[in-house]
């Protein structure tokens, strides 16, 4: 968390898992070079160069799409999606490499504008086997621009979470035109299955994750029914369900709501993080405060509000234990609203 934006705030293992990005996309256009050269001594340098290029960066989308899934099946995968949007931007900088070397090589020698050239060169929409695929392309690489451009706070803070986030999901329209844009275009020319089968693979596997990762969240999205009596209070769990300084996600009114255990007390706020989103349940109490396990934006259980000078908050819930059980009542207090914790009885 920052109290003020900076240009990019490079701690100790985001340059490390920035320069392991830069190492492994060299690599990557490296090795390509040398084995196409091997398998084809007679291609010029510039078509294996557009070709490494177009490759690295479709290889990076698959990598972007399938860290929040996998972060979703296991917490091990958290450090990718700490510092994903570094691979975003990456992402965007190769694709853009490959979109500024094929339009210098296809459509530069002409007396039209490349750009031009590009949009206009080919309209034949109706045609599949000489459909116009290199304006899916660009379509898609200015998706990539638009999020690469708002990856920092500053944006995430001025355009609102929502909105935010809406304007990244996009991600799944660009994705869905670069495989168009891969199907229509290298594909037709492409005589070895290698390359289909690869993009196969890598949708099947985009596909399946995100289907699994669905399936396990279902349980969180399935209502709390006990109610407990005329006053609104929805019977959740038992205490005891709850893991020590560890929360229980319920779903009340449509919205996800978690329960958090600590100190022998119960609170129980909102599960959506200010920041992007991310699923507060699924973090911890660190240092007496609630932990998002996305970013680290950190709310106090009690209030929902993050510890001063910051200033997030989200919507807390009334709390009560009748018995062993935890009630929550499903109406929302305003977010950063005060709300005594249940305590937990000793007996």
């Amino acid at each position: 968390m920052s109290v003020t934006y900076s240009s990019i705030g490079w701690n100790r293992q985001k340059k490390i898992y920035d320069l392991a990005i830069v190492a492994g996309v060299a690599l990557y256009l490296g090795l390509f070079i040398l084995v196409g050269l091997y398998w084809h001594p007679f291609v010029t340098i510039e078509t294996l160069l557009i070709r490494a290029l177009g490759t690295c960066a479709f290889l990076l989308l698959h990598v972007v799409l399938v860290i929040g899934p996998l972060c979703r099946l296991s917490p091990r995968f958290l450090p990718l999606l700490y510092n994903r949007r570094h691979l975003g931007v990456a992402t965007f900088l190769v694709a853009l490499a490959h979109g500024t070397f094929s339009v210098v090589q296809f459509h530069a020698l002409g007396d039209v504008n490349p750009l031009v050239s590009v949009l206009a060169g080919n309209t034949r929409y109706s045609s599949l086997s000489d459909f116009p695929f290199q304006t899916l392309g660009l379509a898609a690489l200015v998706i990539l621009f638009l999020m690469a451009a708002t990856s920092h706070d500053f944006w995430l803070a001025n355009l609102g979470a929502s909105a935010w986030k809406r304007l990244h999901m996009m991600v799944y329209v660009a994705y869905g035109l670069l495989v168009a844009h891969v199907t229509l275009g290298a594909l037709q020319a492409e005589t070895s299955p290698l390359l289909t089968g690869a993009m196969g693979l890598g949708i099947a596997i985009v596909i399946t994750l995100h289907l699994s990762a669905a399936w396990r969240e279902r349980p969180n999205d399935r209502p709390a029914e006990s109610q407990a009596s005329d006053d609104q209070f929805i019977d959740v769990c038992s205490a005891s369900e709850i893991a020590e300084k560890r929360a229980r996600i319920i779903t009340l009114a449509g919205e996800r709501v978690a329960v958090f255990r600590y100190d022998g007390r119960v609170s129980a706020i909102s599960n959506v993080c200010q920041h992007q989103n991310g699923p507060l349940g699924e973090g911890k109490i660190i240092d007496g405060c609630v932990t998002c396990p996305w970013h680290g934006f950190q709310y106090l259980p009690a209030t929902g509000a993050s510890p001063p000078p910051f200033i997030e908050r989200v919507p807390t819930f009334r709390v009560r234990i009748v018995g062993d059980r935890v009630q929550v009542d499903p109406r929302p207090n305003a977010a950063g609203t005060y709300v005594e914790p249940a305590i937990i009885s000793s007996g």
